[in-house]
């Protein structure tokens, strides 16, 4: 687990979720996510549990909004080194979520249970990347997308 970085990504800005919003493209949305976790959540009540345990209870309350909304995981995995980039950003999990479309997202973001259960994420996440996607169809060589 990595340490603590008071200065990390957690929220979209207003910008850039404008900018999500404008996009606008028929069909499936991929969201890949690079996630870091504070070594100790940081609960604005005082709740005492890890980054990895906060984030824990985010996705299992969060968890129902998303698969109604037509949301499901389409690959996870711990990442294990820096190979090229910043020998300083470490990651806790990578993985990729699918949405049939930018408003089952948008949709999500506003639904009140989520809402709820997103203080967990804000409590668990030191740093963040969250990157929007066109899913395609891989080729057969590094960087080759079919359509």
């Amino acid at each position: 687990m990595a340490d603590d970085v008071s200065t990390g990504f957690v929220d979209p800005t207003r910008e850039a979720f404008a900018g999500f919003r404008e996009l606008d493209r028929p069909g499936p949305i991929h969201m890949f996510n690079l996630v870091k976790f504070r070594a100790q959540a940081a609960y604005e009540d005082g709740t005492v549990a890890t980054g990895a345990e906060a984030y824990a209870s985010y996705s299992r309350e969060s968890g129902p909004v998303f698969e109604r909304l037509g949301g499901r995981q389409v690959w996870i995995g711990k990442p294990e080194l820096m190979l090229i980039g910043p020998q300083d950003e470490a990651w806790d999990i990578a993985f990729i979520a699918e949405y049939p479309d930018k408003d089952a997202f948008v949709a999500m973001l506003r639904d009140p249970e989520y809402r709820k259960a997103v203080r967990h994420r804000q409590a668990a996440v030191a740093d963040s990347r969250l990157i929007r996607m066109q899913p395609g169809l891989p080729g057969s060589h590094f960087g080759e997308m079919n359509q």
